[in-house]
């Protein structure tokens, strides 16, 4: 950015909200309203789901990586969107499964967290100006394994997805094989092992999908910044629309 903005500043710009599900819980998030937002028209809504250090209570945390590229001039200019920024509590997860195991199967039940993203999403789709045929779904690390699980709960809802260092089933894979999907990892990642993403291209290929994936040579599990970081990704992003049913 022309001018570096402190924290306590450009986080400013991501309201903090609360949505609430009766039996479900509460949902602690933030929202980046479009620039220049004309009430005549509709924007694309990206979904942000952080990795496991930002879990919590105070509703900011989850800023911390990546949120920060989508205030800059260019992005703010180019590709005026929602972007939705929820934070998961302490101690759970967005997607109930074993980080550690070098596979899992789909749960047959959403977690909690998630199924309050996706109710979110959907009351935003009908009360905000959100184009429906894009939204997008992004997330590192926990999120990067939430991505993939959010997808194959809820195709239909997606335009494109961003999964970063996660991990999913690949038994699953033929529920969203021809959504666009642009995946990454680092080939050094200890903490979720790259095998996690290769395993899920294979699929995709496999059953007949054209995923994108870059795998980052001599990195460890940040393999965010640099994809954040990327003009390419905003602009292959933004490009993709679902088709009208």
């Amino acid at each position: 950015m022309s001018q570096e903005l402190q924290p306590q500043d450009w986080m400013k710009q991501f309201e903090p909200r609360e949505f609430q599900v009766q039996e479900v819980g509460v949902l602690k998030y933030r929202l980046l309203k479009p620039a220049d937002f004309n009430p005549d028209r509709t924007y694309p809504l990206v979904v942000f789901l952080h990795g496991a250090g930002e879990r919590g209570s105070d509703n900011t945390a989850q800023l911390k990586h990546g949120m920060k590229e989508f205030l800059t001039p260019e992005r703010r200019n180019d590709y005026p969107c929602y972007v939705l920024a929820p934070q998961c509590p302490t101690g759970k997860r967005w997607v109930e499964v074993d980080w550690s195991a070098s596979s899992h199967s789909h749960p047959e039940q959403p977690s909690d967290t998630l199924r309050l993203v996706h109710d979110l999403v959907i009351e935003m789709t009908t009360s905000a100006n959100v184009d429906k045929r894009r939204v997008y779904i992004m997330g590192l690390s926990m999120g990067g394994y939430g991505t993939w699980d959010a997808i194959a709960r809820y195709p239909e809802l997606f335009a494109a997805a961003i999964p970063i260092c996660g991990g999913g089933d690949p038994a699953v894979v033929e529920r969203y094989v021809q959504l666009p999907i642009w995946c990454f990892h680092g080939d050094r990642d200890n903490a979720v092992p790259v095998e996690r993403s290769r395993t899920m291209i294979d699929a995709l290929k496999k059953a007949g999908g054209n995923p994108k994936y870059t795998e980052y040579e001599g990195v460890g599990h940040d393999s965010w910044t640099a994809t954040f970081a990327n003009p390419e990704v905003y602009q292959w992003l933004f490009q993709q629309v679902r088709r009208q049913d």
